[in-house]
């Protein structure tokens, strides 16, 4: 039985290929969300000079 390291996990396949499926989805629904409703970045904050006295 040589063929026996040829064997492909059939249910471990089909699982890798949903996993894709569904990251691809979730890329493209993530890729309209930041169209729709971009986000905004915050501005930094100038550092405040001190008061003279």
């Amino acid at each position: 039985m040589s063929q026996d390291t040829k064997l492909v996990d059939l249910g471990a396949e089909r699982a890798k290929r949903v996993h894709d499926l569904n990251e691809k989805r979730l890329n493209e629904v993530r890729l309209a969300f930041e169209q729709a409703m971009p986000l905004v970045k915050a501005a930094k904050k100038p550092k405040k000079k001190p008061k003279k006295r």
